[in-house]
């Protein structure tokens, strides 16, 4: 009865009670006490005990007595002991007044300062993964939780009783190679998971000796147990979750993120163009193609400057043979200054093109605005700006909007998905939608480099 008590108050977050002889009754309890206790399950036990005055004289099985004990801050097992004398107490019915125990539990937050530390050690992570434990499913963190794998693309592992927060068939499970991801992973981001025997304790050789754990959990106890964390973000774990997905997007998108949302909204029978440094390398793999022929990027020559050219060439081709099919062509900012007066080509026949530039001020990687400014203050910018440099947070917008079309300058997920769903919408005009992310932003880190080798 206490087990299966304490089984509703995880399944329910409202303790099961569990009504208990004394003596061997409440002894026999205490099995499944101790099991809610280190499993963090609300359970309220109600056992009889000796008369009230023997209390403080050894009276029978003293134990902490209030019902909100069991769900405030890390739940688990209470005990509420019932005195012989009110067993056999008689009272008027009517006199009885109900009233709810307590109030739900608060929700507590991480602090800010730790929530943005966190995101920008996941952010440099080259093996990034994520460790689901129940403490994630008692918070009902599985929408957040969701969200946060699927739009960061992070690899996830369910602890037993973590599994289902996110389902175990999802493409980011790396549960069927568990050894082999906690053994790889340079950070580690416990989600109300435990570093207990379950989880090797968090030590090598189970775990590269330098791995970074960032550890959020509602129990201060907790944080800091057999490991010295990067971070800790104490609190409700789908509390601290939604902070870190609003940190995330308050930061500079990366290529991952911008190519998630468009992806998202692409009609799986438009063409891609795609041209550029990064953006056409990590768009090869990110952005899907449906049907054949729908597919145009810098090929075998790898030549820079194609893109808006094929682009015209497809949406004329779109035009007889499929009416209203959309063509997509995501640029570079660099690439797109091959081109970029095609603008007044594409307005002068009004074809209905998207063009996507994503601008990173520069080829591969470039600087800030602020980095740039000092430069400028400090030395000519020509002297001393890295040569694949570009004027950071160029509007390119501008151009498309300078022969009539429409440009949308964004810098924020929420705005870029706002301005694509816009330009798909509206199939009487050319669009540009300029998309300023992250100067530093790069492709994931490769095993060995593709092009000095590929002749190997």
């Amino acid at each position: 009865a206490s087990y299966a008590a304490s089984a509703v108050g995880y399944l329910t977050g409202r303790p099961g009670v569990c009504l208990v002889v004394s003596g061997p009754g409440l002894i026999h309890a205490l099995g499944g006490m101790a099991n809610a206790n280190i499993n963090c399950w609300p359970l309220i036990v109600i056992g009889g005990s000796s008369e009230r005055n023997q209390e403080t004289m050894g009276a029978f099985q003293e134990f902490p007595q209030a019902v909100r004990i069991s769900i405030y801050g890390r739940p688990g097992a209470c005990y509420v002991d019932v005195p012989a004398e009110f067993v056999t107490f008689q009272v008027n019915g009517n006199s009885i007044n109900y009233k709810e125990c307590c109030l739900p539990p608060p929700v507590s937050m991480a602090e800010s300062s730790a929530v943005c530390l966190a995101v920008s050690v996941i952010r440099s992570a080259k093996q990034p993964l994520l460790v689901i434990g129940k403490g994630a499913a008692y918070a009902h963190a599985e929408g957040s939780i969701r969200k946060l794998v699927e739009q960061c693309k992070l690899p996830f592992l369910p602890t037993p009783m973590g599994k289902g927060v996110v389902p175990d068939n999802h493409l980011n499970c790396v549960g069927a190679a568990r050894s082999r991801a906690l053994q790889l992973a340079d950070v580690i981001v416990l989600f109300g998971a435990r570093l207990n025997w379950i989880l090797h304790f968090g030590l090598p050789p189970r775990y590269q000796p330098d791995v970074k754990f960032i550890q959020i959990d509602i129990c201060a106890e907790e944080l800091g147990n057999n490991v010295k964390p990067a971070v800790t973000l104490l609190g409700d774990i789908n509390a601290v979750t939604k902070q870190e997905l609003a940190s995330k997007t308050s930061l500079p998108m990366n290529y991952y993120t911008v190519f998630y949302h468009v992806q998202e909204q692409l009609p799986k029978d438009c063409f891609v163009v795609s041209e550029g440094a990064n953006t056409m390398d990590i768009g090869r793999t990110v952005l899907q193609n449906y049907l054949p022929r729908h597919r145009l990027d810098a090929g075998t020559f790898g030549t820079m400057g194609v893109g808006l050219g094929f682009a015209i060439a497809a949406a004329l081709v779109a035009k007889d043979r499929s009416p209203g099919q959309r063509v997509v062509c995501v640029e570079g900012d660099s690439a797109f200054g091959f081109s970029g007066m095609e603008m007044e080509t594409i307005c002068r026949y009004n074809l209905p093109i998207i063009v996507l530039v994503v601008n990173n001020n520069g080829i591969y990687q470039g600087v800030d605005a602020d980095t740039w400014k000092k430069m400028v203050e400090f030395q000519d910018a020509a002297t001393v700006a890295p040569p694949m440099c570009l004027l950071p947070n160029s509007h390119y917008e501008q151009v498309m909007t300078a022969f009539g079309g429409k440009g949308y300058f964004v810098q924020t997920p929420e705005e870029l998905q706002k301005s694509l769903k816009q330009a798909l919408e509206d199939t009487a005009n050319p669009s540009l939608i300029n998309i300023l992310i992250e100067p530093q932003s790069t492709r994931k880190a490769q095993d060995f480099h593709w092009l000095t080798r590929s002749n190997m």
